[in-house]
């Protein structure tokens, strides 16, 4: 039996749940085919109505339509309600197709029916017999089965193509990033960052120069702070050249880009500086090695040692601290 043939019995068989009652002709038979295990139909309604077949096709090809327009829509601007508005459409019309089926197309039948043990083979017969009636009345199969082929696989498809944008996975690079020991600092156009462009009451966004700035371990903040209050551990004491700290853009929370730098401005100074999260609100103090000041992250920001070259320019001296991101991102299931 061929697919689409399959596809046209199963939703005949789906919308055997409904019910309707006008166009069809009625049978009243009090007939008992094959003995009391069969069970007694009592009211049969078959043959389709002039034209629902082809308006069951019709709906179910509006439906591929949609579908496939949703993923047009998607790959070409994702505007979000025309997404909307385009899987509404598919699954409307996909509904409406089953709901026409069910009401003219569709045969149907009361009955009481008794149920027997279908280990004993002698019950299989009339059960058989039974269930080929679900497609009786159905002309065009072929049809509907090609329609309801289209709007299934298209649907399907509308609703995979998404996945497309939750992007790469996080693998091992929160791990293993592109900085190493002498490779230079560069702003979003490449040019090198130098120790006199990082201004003390504000950060900056860096990163390696040659490497992809989409990759995860890629972006760090660049802060400027006085060389007397910074607290980094002994580890690191050498890791702030001229007061300069570079730490991962990636929150350890949830993950987000970090975005905003809290300095006072004015005396008396009662909080320290803090590189927030605009997502949970996380914020991390650069003058004790990115520790946790506030907001639900877990630990602090991994630190890049910084060097300043014979230019002026910045440069990593190193790896980060840690693996970057959330804790959770390093998870290893067993």
């Amino acid at each position: 039996m061929s697919l689409p043939r399959r596809l046209a019995e199963a939703v005949v068989v789906l919308a055997l749940i409904a019910r309707g009652r006008r166009g069809r002709r009625r049978e009243e038979e009090p007939v008992d085919e094959g003995g009391p295990e069969e069970g007694r139909p009592f009211l049969r309604e078959v043959g389709a109505r002039p034209g629902a077949e082809r308006a069951v096709a019709a709906l179910l090809f509006a439906s591929a339509l949609a579908s496939v327009a949703f993923v047009v829509v998607f790959f070409t601007g994702a505007d979000t309600q025309a997404l909307g508005i385009a899987l509404a459409a598919a699954l409307g019309l996909l509904g409406a197709a089953l709901a026409v089926a069910a009401a003219a197309v569709v045969p149907r039948e009361q009955a009481i029916e008794r149920r027997p043990r279908l280990a004993h083979p002698e019950a299989e017969p009339p059960v058989r017999r039974r269930l080929a009636t679900a497609g009786e009345g159905v002309s065009r199969r072929r049809l509907l089965g090609t329609a309801g082929l289209a709007a299934g696989a298209t649907l399907t498809g509308a609703l995979v193509v998404p996945a497309a944008s939750l992007g790469p996975a996080v693998g091992n690079s929160i791990a293993e990033t592109p900085w190493r020991r002498g490779r230079r600092l560069v702003d979003e156009d490449g040019r090198p960052l130098l120790a006199a462009d990082v201004p003390a009451t504000s950060f900056l966004t860096a990163f390696p120069e040659g490497a992809d700035p989409r990759e995860l371990g890629a972006p760090v903040i660049v802060v400027r702070e006085d060389p007397a209050r910074l607290r980094l551990p002994r580890a690191r004491r050498g890791w702030a050249p001229q007061g300069i700290l570079a730490y991962s853009k990636i929150c350890t929370h949830a993950g987000c880009a970090l975005a905003l730098y809290r300095r006072p401005l004015y005396e008396p100074v009662s909080q320290p500086p803090g590189i927030a999260c605009p997502c949970h609100y996380s914020v991390f103090d650069p003058r004790t090695g990115g520790t946790v000041l506030a907001g639900p992250a877990g630990r602090p920001l991994p630190q890049l040692p910084l060097a300043v070259g014979p230019d002026g320019e910045l440069r990593a001296a190193g790896g980060f601290s840690g693996p970057i991101g959330p804790s959770w991102w390093g998870v290893r299931e067993t």
